[in-house]
C-alpha cells in the first residue's frame, strides 16, 4: 500500500490558504489517477514535503513568521503520526532535504535567508538545530531581492557539497557538512547568476555532471556542468516559457530516463518539457496543466502530479515515453492551495 501512496502539502489558513494540513490520497500505479483519503495531519502551513531515505517517515516544513520543521512516522495507510516539531531559527521555510545517509535534515528559510541543519536520530527523529547559516546581500529587484531568501537545499547525492539555491542574492552557495558536529562550512567561491535572475530550484542530472536552475524572476532556465567537486560551470541560458504573458517559473526536475527536462510555469500555467540532448535545453513542448499556478510536481512512474497551488487541485499527466510530454489523465483532484506532491 504504501508504494501507491501520495502526500500533497499546501497552504492552510495560517498563510491565507484554503487546506488543512497534509493530504493522502491513494494512487492506481496502471492509470495514474488519485483517490483522496481526507487530511492526514493538520499541520499550519506544510508547503513542502520530503521523506527519509530509508525511513517511514516524513518531513514538513511549516512556513511560518517563526519556522519549523514536522516530522512524521508514515502508517502503510498513509497516516501520519507526529514525531515532532523543531525550529528552524529563520521565517517562512520553503524547502527541506535529506541527507543520503540520513544523519541530517537540511532547511531552507526564505523569509530568514538562510539554512538550517537538523540532526536526526536512528528514528529519523529531529534534534536541536546545530548549525544555521544566514546568507548577506541583496539582488536588483527591490520588491524581491531586498534581502537574501533561500529557497532550495539540495544535497549531493554523493560525496560533493550542499548546494543552497538563494533567490534574493542571485547566488547558489556551497557547504561541506561536518557529520560529527552537524555544521557546514562554506565552500567558496559561492556561484552567482545574472543580477535579476531570482534563481529557486535546481534539478540534477542522474549523471552527476549537470544541474539546471529556474530563474524566477526573469522567466530563464541556466544550465551548468557540475563537476566532481562541486563547481557549478554555466553553460548559457534559455527562456523557460514560449508564450508570452507573465511567466514565473517554480519547480523543476529531470525525468526519470534523464532525456527531458520539466518546468512549472506560473502565470501562463503550463509545464514546458525541454530535450537535454544538447549543450543547452531545447523546448520540445508546453502542456497547458488546466490552471494558472503550477507550482510543483513530481514523477511516479510514467505519471506526473501537477500541484496547482490557485486552482486548488492536483492534475495528473501521462508522459509520452519517447516524446517526453505529458497529456491529462481523467478529471483534476480537488486540494485546497496545494504546493507540494510527494509520490
Amino acid at each position: 500500500m504504501t508504494g501507491t501512496i501520495v502526500h500533497i502539502g499546501g497552504y492552510t489558513a495560517d498563510t491565507g490558504g484554503r487546506g488543512e494540513g497534509i493530504v493522502a490520497a491513494r494512487r492506481d500505479p496502471e492509470s495514474g489517477r488519485l483517490t483522496p483519503l481526507g487530511t492526514v495531519a493538520v499541520t499550519p502551513a506544510p508547503s513542502f514535503l520530503v521523506r527519509h531515505p530509508s525511513l517511514p517517515v516524513l518531513y514538513a516544513v511549516n512556513e511560518l513568521p517563526e519556522g519549523q520543521v514536522s516530522a512524521f512516522a508514515v502508517g502503510t495507510d498513509g497516516g501520519l503520526t507526529p514525531l515532532g516539531v523543531r525550529s528552524t531559527g529563520g521565517a517562512e521555510p520553503a524547502h527541506l532535504a535529506v541527507a543520503p545517509d540520513g544523519g541530517h535534515l537540511f532547511v531552507a528559510n526564505y523569509g530568514g535567508g538562510s539554512v538550517a541543519v537538523l540532526p536526526l536520530d536512528g528514528q529519523g527523529v529531529p534534534g536541536d538545530r546545530t548549525d544555521l547559516v544566514v546568507h548577506q546581500g541583496h539582488g536588483p529587484d527591490p520588491q524581491r531581492q531586498e534581502q537574501a531568501h533561500c529557497h532550495m537545499v539540495s544535497p549531493d547525492p554523493g560525496t560533493g557539497p550542499l548546494l543552497a539555491v538563494d533567490l534574493g542574492t542571485d547566488s547558489v552557495y556551497r557547504y561541506d557538512l561536518d557529520a560529527a558536529t552537524g555544521r557546514l562550512t562554506p565552500r567558496a567561491p559561492r556561484v552567482h547568476t545574472v543580477a535579476g535572475t531570482g534563481p529557486r530550484h535546481l534539478a540534477r542530472h542522474p549523471d552527476g555532471r549537470r544541474c539546471w536552475l529556474s530563474g524566477e524572476l526573469d522567466a530563464t532556465v541556466t544550465a551548468y556542468e557540475l563537476t566532481v567537486d562541486g563547481a557549478l560551470h554555466q553553460l548559457g541560458r534559455v527562456d523557460a516559457s514560449g508564450r508570452s504573458g507573465h511567466v514565473q517559473p517554480s519547480e523543476i526536475t529531470v525525468g526519470p530516463d534523464g532525456r527531458f527536462l520539466y518546468l512549472g510555469n506560473r502565470g501562463v500555467g503550463t509545464v514546458a518539457v525541454f530535450a537535454l540532448d544538447g549543450e543547452l535545453p531545447r523546448l520540445v513542448d508546453e502542456v497547458d496543466t488546466g490552471g494558472e499556478w503550477p507550482r510543483h510536481f513530481a514523477f511516479a512512474g510514467r505519471h506526473l502530479y501537477v500541484a496547482d497551488e490557485r486552482a486548488d487541485m492536483v492534475r495528473v499527466f501521462w508522459v509520452d515515453p519517447e516524446s517526453g510530454v505529458p497529456s491529462p489523465v481523467g478529471e483534476p483532484v480537488p486540494t485546497g492551495s496545494p504546493t507540494c506532491v510527494l509520490p
